[in-house]
């Protein structure tokens, strides 16, 4: 059996993909990081960004390759890090009265602290290192073994060090990214076992993806955030109809008692009110 990873990257605060590679084998998930991200970079700013722009990542992208191309773009980085023997030297060294407590939701439960480090080789600029430490749920097996379980980050950025991690937390958003295109499209399982017809099977539910968004934040507004594509599909677009002609004029006849009838056609409205390319509308 073959298997197929997909790379993939979307902007804060949206849940739009602007970038998606598919790798052959059991690649890992650095394999290719640091050139897929050097092509979204160069696509974000030919779309018209401008001002700093952060790269947030999970500990998969933790490599020098990475850090170097966020460098050549001129973008600031948040990566994790994977934690391992050294590491955890460097974080026992930490002070105590350097620990700063956070909100977060077992309570009093979670520390935040920032030291300097050189990741990855001497050669490497040194960073910020910020480690969050959690205490382990009540009753649970690690409380048996551990006082605090652990969770680093290294960065570049300035700013508080507990506004950096905060932020840095918000980066899991890409999982329900990807959860969309699993369930909400056909990403779950690739069709074949031929490299280029996955890629391209890859490439079309993500415009399918896309194109599930922006039909949602156009066309309804604030409720679109909260919508998955297959909540999308199931209410909106995948729904019984009849149309008929009188007069030379057609008409949509929609479920009776259907429930979202005023979504659909407030969101019908405001799509057919969006000016087409090369057509003048006179008032």
């Amino acid at each position: 059996m073959r298997c197929y990873h997909p790379l993939v990257a979307s902007v804060a605060g949206c849940d739009e993909v602007v970038g998606v590679r598919l790798r052959g084998g059991n690649a890992y998930t650095g394999r290719g990081a640091a050139s897929f991200l050097t092509q979204v970079f160069n696509r974000v700013r030919r779309a018209g960004a401008i001002g700093p722009m952060v790269l947030r990542a999970d500990s998969g992208f933790y490599n020098s390759n990475v850090t170097e191309a966020c460098r050549k773009a001129q973008v600031s980085f948040s990566i994790s890090v994977k934690l391992f023997q050294g590491l955890h030297k460097v974080i026992a060294a930490i002070a105590e009265k350097d620990w700063a407590p956070i909100s977060y939701w077992i309570g009093d439960g979670a520390d935040v602290a920032e030291t300097s480090y050189r990741p990855f080789s001497d050669k490497h600029p040194e960073v910020r290192l910020i480690v969050r430490r959690v205490k382990p749920t009540p009753g649970s097996q690690l409380a048996l073994f551990a006082a605090y379980d652990y969770h680093a980050l290294i960065t570049n950025r300035p700013g508080e060090m507990i506004e950096l991690e905060a932020d840095h937390r918000r980066h899991a958003i890409v999982e329900d990214v990807i959860r969309d295109l699993k369930y909400g499209v056909g990403l779950n399982h690739l069709p074949s076992g031929r490299f280029g017809a996955n890629a391209a099977w890859t490439i079309l539910n993500v415009i399918a993806h896309n194109l599930g968004r922006y039909l949602g934040r156009i066309g309804l507004g604030r409720d679109a955030p909260t919508m998955t594509t297959k909540t999308l599909r199931t209410r909106l677009l995948s729904l019984p109809g009849r149309m008929t002609t009188s007069g030379g004029r057609t008409t949509l006849h929609l479920p009776k008692d259907w429930p979202w009838a005023e979504s659909f056609t407030r969101m019908l409205a405001k799509l057919r009110s969006i000016p087409q390319p090369g057509i003048c509308l006179r008032t």
